[in-house]
């Protein structure tokens, strides 16, 4: 018998449906919990959180982990529960702001997503798609979060491209 995928990465562009699928791929599992990244700094990422959190019925319980995201994962390794992290790449763009050891964080996320328990869901943008940006701190960050991406997807046991609300599978579930 095969045993079906634990780990999970979803990518893709902004408002792509990636959050939607993310969702449903958790949505298959009773208990669920959504750690959330984002940090509201301006009403329209308040917006933008009122809106994921509208997208969640009651079923769904939420933790919010800007940094310590590896941690937090950790504390919820009860085996009974999917966690869906939407999303790695506000993340990455928080280490970035508060100046962090970014291989070291980077290294403590790898370590838990190998040895979670649970049901894994990670939601994370695909940045190197489109135009080279302007300012090298731009730059960085894109080239960043490729890196990083590649070393998710190097981990998890699935990984989905999701381009206009349609999955695509790029890494079958072992």
């Amino acid at each position: 018998m095969i045993a079906s995928p634990r780990t999970f990465l979803v990518l893709g562009g902004a408002r792509s449906g990636k959050t939607r699928h993310a969702m449903a791929l958790a949505a298959q599992h009773p208990h669920r919990t959504y750690i959330a990244t984002a940090e509201a700094h301006d009403e329209e990422m308040r917006e933008r959180i009122r809106n994921h959190q509208a997208e969640r019925d009651h079923s769904w319980s939420t933790v919010e982990a800007p940094l310590y995201l590896a941690e937090v994962i950790a504390s919820l390794q009860d085996g009974s529960t999917a966690i869906m992290v939407d999303c790695l790449t506000l993340w990455l763009s928080n280490l970035f702001g508060a100046a962090a050891d970014l291989e070291k964080e980077t290294d403590k996320l790898l370590a838990i997503i190998v040895s979670s328990k649970n049901r894994l869901v990670l939601v994370s943008n695909e940045v190197g798609l489109g135009i080279v940006p302007a300012n090298a701190l731009a730059r960085r960050f894109r080239d960043a979060q490729g890196r990083f991406n590649q070393q998710v997807a190097a981990v998890v046991d699935h990984v989905d491209f999701v381009a206009a609300g349609l999955p695509f599978n790029l890494k079958p579930g072992r």
